[in-house]
C-alpha cells in the first residue's frame, strides 16, 4: 500500500473532557511509530493555531511527559470555538501544503467532524493528497454513528456521583434541590443521574432532558407531588430545556437573554436557570428551603472522577485513527461498536455521518413522568463504572413509653 509521507498535525476543539489528552497522546504515540509520517506537530488552540502557524513539535515530547499529559484533564493543547467556513478551511489547507502536512486528526464533536469533512473537501478539489480522521469525544454523547463517545463515561461519573452526595445531603435537611447539568440539544448526560438512584425513594427524583418539552407548570405539579410523598423533592435539570414551541426554558422565564459568538442562548456556567425555577417553586408552592446548583464546567474535567472504560477507550481512538490513517486511503470519523458484555470494537465511518447533526437520546430511554427508563441503566452501566459504596441507616424506631 502506498502511504503518504510527509507532517502530521493534531489539534482539540470544543470543550475539554477528563479523558481527551488520552485522545492526543494516542494520536502522538502512534504516528511516531510510522516512519512515513516525519514529524507531529500539535496545533495551539485548536484550528485557530493551524492559521496563526501555531505548532508544538510534539515528535520530540518526551515518552515520560506524554504519560502524565495522558492522565490529565482538559485540553493540553488548548481549545478553541472557532466553527470553520470554507473560506477558513482553505487557509487551513494552504497551511498544510506550505507545511507538508499529509495527516489531520482532529479531537473533539459533530463541529469538529463539520470542520474535517470541509477540510477533506476542499484539499480534493485543489488536488492536495491530505488523509483526514476525526477522532471523537465530547461529554455530550451526541456524535451519531457512534455507540458513545470519549469523555461522556468520566463526565457522567462526576454527574452520578454529585446527585448521590446531594441527595444524601436533601436526605439529612429535607427541602428541594435543583441541580442543572450541561446539554444544549441531549439528554445524556442528564440522563445519567439516574444512577445515583439505588431505591425509589432515592433522588433525582425528577429528570428532565431536552427532548421532552418542558412545562413550568406542570414542573411545579411534579415537584409539589414529589415534595408531598417524600417530604423532599431532588430535580436534575438539562441545561438545554425547551418550551412547547421549541424555545429555550431560560428565555420565557427571564426575557432576554445573553448569547454566544454563535447565536446560541448562553446556558452553560450561569445559574440563571436554576434561580428562575427556584424562585417559582417559592413564589407558587410556598416551599422555604429550595436549593439550586448548576454544574457549569466542573463535570467537564473533573480530577479524580475518572472512569476507567473511558480512559481506555479515549486512548483507543486516538491510536486506531492513526491506524485507519495508515492503512485505508479514506477520510472518516474513528466510532465504536459495543459488542458483548461489555467490549467494542472500533470502526471508520464517512465524515457526512457525523458532521454536524447531532443524536439525541432515544425515546426508548425515556419513561413516563419525567423520568429514565431501565434500558439506559444498562447502556450507561459499563461507561460509568462502579461509584463509592453509601448506605443509610437501618434501624427501628425506639417506642416511647406511655
Amino acid at each position: 500500500m502506498h502511504h503518504l509521507k510527509g507532517k502530521a498535525v493534531v489539534a482539540q476543539g470544543g470543550g475539554p473532557t477528563a479523558v481527551i489528552n488520552q485522545s492526543l497522546v494516542g494520536v502522538v504515540q502512534e504516528a511516531r511509530k510510522w516512519p512515513f509520517i516525519t514529524h507531529v506537530y500539535g496545533a495551539r488552540y485548536g484550528v485557530r493555531g493551524i492559521l496563526n502557524e501555531d505548532f508544538l513539535n510534539l515528535t520530540l515530547a518526551t515518552p515520560h511527559n506524554l504519560a502524565m499529559v495522558a492522565a490529565t484533564p482538559s485540553s493540553a493543547l488548548g481549545s478553541t470555538r472557532d466553527k470553520p467556513d470554507e473560506e477558513y478551511c482553505a487557509r487551513m489547507v494552504a497551511v498544510f501544503q506550505k507545511h507538508e502536512v499529509r495527516y489531520f486528526f482532529y479531537i473533539g464533536g459533530n463541529d469538529s467532524a463539520e470542520t474535517c469533512r470541509i477540510v477533506a473537501s476542499y484539499a480534493r478539489e485543489v488536488a492536495y493528497d491530505l488523509q483526514v480522521i476525526h477522532v471523537p469525544k465530547t461529554i455530550d454523547n451526541d456524535l451519531r454513528v457512534t455507540d458513545h463517545c470519549p469523555g461522556f463515561g468520566s463526565a457522567a461519573r462526576f454527574v452520578t456521583s454529585a446527585f448521590a452526595c446531594l441527595d444524601l445531603d436533601n436526605f439529612a435537611i429535607p427541602g428541594v434541590f435543583i441541580g442543572v447539568v450541561m446539554g444544549r440539544n441531549a439528554g445524556w448526560l442528564t440522563a445519567s443521574s439516574v444512577m445515583a438512584r439505588r431505591d425509589p425513594k432515592d433522588g433525582p427524583h425528577l429528570i428532565y432532558v431536552p427532548e421532552r418539552e418542558f412545562d413550568t407548570d406542570r414542573f411545579l405539579g411534579d415537584v409539589q407531588r414529589v415534595y408531598d410523598q417524600h417530604g423532599r423533592c431532588v430535580v436534575a435539570l438539562s441545561e438545554g430545556i425547551v418550551d412547547a414551541k421549541g424555545q429555550p426554558v431560560l428565555m420565557s422565564l427571564q426575557g432576554d437573554a445573553e448569547v454566544d459568538p454563535f447565536g446560541n442562548v448562553q446556558l452553560s456556567g450561569r445559574g440563571t436557570l436554576g434561580d428562575a425555577l427556584s424562585d417559582q417553586i417559592k413564589q407558587r408552592l410556598k416551599i422555604k428551603r429550595v436549593r439550586c446548583d448548576t454544574f457549569g464546567y466542573l463535570q467537564r474535567s473533573f480530577l479524580g472522577v475518572v472512569s476507567d472504560v473511558d480512559v481506555t477507550e479515549a486512548r483507543d481512538v486516538g491510536e486506531t485513527a492513526v491506524h485507519f490513517a495508515s492503512s485505508k486511503e479514506e477520510n472518516g470519523s474513528v466510532a465504536i461498536q459495543r459488542t458483548g458484555d461489555y467490549s467494542v470494537d472500533y470502526f471508520l465511518t464517512p465524515l457526512e455521518t457525523v458532521a454536524a447533526d447531532i443524536k439525541p437520546l432515544p425515546p426508548e430511554y425515556l419513561k413516563a413522568g419525567h423520568d429514565i427508563a431501565d434500558s439506559f441503566r444498562d447502556y450507561a452501566r459499563p461507561l460509568i463504572g462502579t461509584i463509592p459504596y453509601f448506605d443509610r441507616l437501618i434501624a427501628p424506631p425506639v417506642a416511647l413509653e406511655r
